[in-house]
């Protein structure tokens, strides 16, 4: 069983910065963050792989960097040069399978930190 907090999250001006940070527990192999806008699917903002690759969602074009601490147990998403449709409920996900940047392939969710980005 994996567990997973998240924190960070808030109100921001566009073109500001963000770090998301998720303390995870349990046994995993691929883990990132995702986010769900009302009325959208939910889409991979940024994954870490099996073999410790980094991908990211198409939207991202290089603004965002996830990191991995393999002896705190987290994983963070710092966030620059936001845009209001970057505004949605971020989640943490684990998986038991390297399913990369699909998100339907997630077993594990916390349970979100909203982030709002104001023009």
């Amino acid at each position: 069983q994996v567990q997973l907090r998240e924190s960070g999250g808030g109100s921001v001006q566009a073109g500001g910065s963000m770090r998301l940070s998720c303390v995870a527990s349990g046994p995993y192999v691929s883990i990132g963050w995702f986010r769900q806008a009302p009325a959208r699917e939910r889409e991979a903002a940024a994954v870490v792989t099996k073999n410790g690759n980094l991908e990211y969602g198409h939207f991202v074009e290089g603004r965002f960097t996830i990191s991995k601490d393999s002896v705190r147990n987290t994983v963070d998403l710092q966030m620059n040069a936001l845009r209001p449709e970057d505004t949605a409920m971020y989640y943490c996900g684990a998986a038991e399978w390297d399913y990369r940047l699909n998100f339907r392939g997630y077993k594990y969710w916390g349970q979100g930190t909203q982030v709002t980005v104001t023009p």
